[in-house]
């Protein structure tokens, strides 16, 4: 019995340390998790539109929409599908419309803003485990690797101050080095609290 319990007390702090890691991780990087490439032409939005040109099924894209945008992004995708087989100039410079019209529709929803289309091959790297995890149903992966990661941010941001904190007072210039490395550190530690406190990630 108390094997047992102590098997979930471990497995309990597991997952903790797990879900900090992941909001550290985003705290460190400066992401939104929910428009981290919507706008990249590998990311999942611009995906689903490509295939609803390609089949024809503007279903694939209203999941990315608010339902009040339907009624500008509907028609215009109606409209570049029906030059498909035209002009390839116009088809591209119409297509391109309909793209930054869509995701731009969508990065409002997300409460953030449209800065452009992004080629492929943009996105974080860890950004694309993520999509992958969701394909592939191995999350565990992505925590592994997210940790990999993260203890290494954090113990080269630590062992920077550390080894500056002995000299700080010696002079003005390693004064001026330790504070900035402290900043890092303890800015990087604080964005975890605050994050944790307020229980918010991302606003709509």
């Amino acid at each position: 019995m108390m094997k047992t319990t102590s098997n979930k007390l471990i497995k309990n702090s597991v997952n903790r340390l797990l879900v900090l890691s992941i909001i550290l991780f985003i705290s460190l990087l400066g992401i939104q998790p929910a428009s981290a490439h919507c706008d990249s032409f590998d990311g999942p939005a611009l995906l689903d539109a490509a295939k609803a040109l390609e089949t024809n099924n503007v279903e694939l894209i209203k999941k990315w929409i608010r339902v009040e945008d339907e009624a500008a992004v509907v028609p215009l995708f109606h409209k570049t599908y029906s030059l498909k087989d035209g002009d390839p100039m116009v088809y591209e410079i119409v297509r391109t419309h309909f793209y930054e019209t869509f995701v731009r529709l969508h990065r409002e929803m997300e409460g953030a803003p449209f800065t452009g289309l992004k080629a492929a091959g943009t996105t974080a790297h860890i950004t694309v485990m993520s999509d992958k995890a969701l394909e592939s149903g191995d999350f565990k992966a992505l925590l592994t690797a997210l940790n990999r990661h993260i203890n290494g941010q954090l113990m080269e941001k630590y062992e920077k101050v550390s080894a500056l904190y002995p000299v700080k007072d010696r002079s003005v210039e390693e004064g001026r080095a330790y504070v900035s490395a402290y900043i890092d550190y303890t800015h990087a530690v604080e964005a975890v609290h605050d994050i944790l406190e307020t229980g918010g990630m991302h606003k709509h």
